[in-house]
């Protein structure tokens, strides 16, 4: 009787070390990048990024697959319960923009820059960011302003 309750302890607390490591390293980034100001300039751009991602799920040139994760994504953006709750200071905030550019690399990956550069709502200079968090170069020089395709 008490292996169950070992295990299913033994499990939780490991599972409690992990969120536990998940926050110390948020901490950690949210510190050292305080001199370079770009997460700071993430959380800044987050209204854009949630207006891109949905145009980005309703862009039916994008494939299924893609799709979908932009639609778990943006659940999980406005899901109250977070990894690490957004009443933390920075930190609260620093798990969805890390959450956020994991999956704009994965859909970056599948769909191609171009549907990003496409979609973008908002500035060059913010295009430049969220590019930069994609993992992509800055965006090309085409002379066609952002946020000139089809928006939302």
């Amino acid at each position: 009787m008490s292996q169950p309750w070992s295990t299913l302890v033994a499990v939780g607390g490991g599972l409690l070390l992990l969120w536990a490591g998940l926050v110390l390293a948020l901490w950690l980034l949210a510190r050292r990048d305080q001199r370079t100001g770009s997460l700071r300039e993430a959380l800044r751009l987050l209204p854009d990024v949630v207006r891109l991602l949905r145009a980005l799920a309703a862009d039916p040139d994008l494939p299924r697959g893609v799709r979908l994760r932009l639609v778990l994504l943006l659940a999980y953006l406005l899901m109250p319960l977070d990894l690490v709750p957004d009443l933390i200071p920075v930190v609260g905030w620093a798990d969805d923009v890390v959450v956020v550019a994991l999956a704009l690399r994965s859909v970056v990956r599948r769909a191609g820059p171009d549907a990003l550069d496409r979609h973008w709502p908002g500035t060059p200079d913010g295009l430049t960011v969220v590019r930069r968090l994609a993992g992509l170069p800055t965006p090309p020089a085409t002379g066609r302003q952002p946020g000139s395709g089809s928006g939302l």
